[in-house]
């Protein structure tokens, strides 16, 4: 006669099993990292989105504390990022490095590809940098510099891929962002 197993198997879910879905819908940038084509450069755009979105906000308190709100807007008027903007940037990459790695170690990858935050992130230190004026051509600028620095990853941006977890996906794209911001105070000090 066989004796009954003492424990019996249960199904469990492990925490690293399970789907982190608030670090992913972040992490790719509400799905544009799902994308088939492309999915940094979808998230370099969601980074243009979101600091258009920012700097709309931010320069309306600007130009109306300074009373040209009716004949000017950030389009046509070079504002220099403010303080809230400066604030919006560091927010998004501490949050991007939490999520990053969180989705990285969901994925069982170093860097999935669907992960963008990076690329938003790095593309918002791009526009609000204190020497950057924002305007329509910055942001076009901006948008492209910022996509030559993130794949041509110049030093020391492929070395950064190699700290750990959120932090190594992350620190690459603000690197290429700085190299951006950069050459946007090149081109305007050239008079671009």
């Amino acid at each position: 006669m066989s004796e009954p197993s003492p424990n019996p198997p249960t199904t469990t879910t492990s925490s690293a099993a399970r789907r982190p879905r608030v670090s992913l819908a972040i992490a790719t940038a509400l799905g544009l990292g799902y994308l088939p084509k492309a999915p940094g450069t979808w998230g370099s755009l969601g980074g243009v989105a979101i600091s258009l979105g920012v700097a709309w906000i931010t320069s309306r308190t600007m130009l109306q504390h300074v009373n040209m709100e009716r004949t000017a807007s950030f389009w046509t008027v070079d504002l220099q990022p403010s303080n809230v903007d400066y604030i919006v940037v560091v927010l998004i990459a501490i949050l991007g490095v939490y999520v990053a790695g969180q989705a990285a170690k969901y994925a069982g990858k170093k860097d999935p590809q669907f992960v963008v935050i990076d690329e938003v992130s790095g593309q918002m230190i791009a526009y609000f940098s204190p020497f950057t004026l924002l305007n329509w051509k910055s942001f076009l600028l901006g948008f492209i510099l910022f996509r030559v620095f993130d794949i041509w990853k110049p030093f020391p941006a492929r070395q950064a891929e190699s700290l750990p977890g959120g932090l190594g996906i992350m620190a690459d794209d603000w690197i290429a962002g700085i190299y951006a911001a950069l050459g946007l105070w090149i081109a305007r000090a050239l008079g671009l």
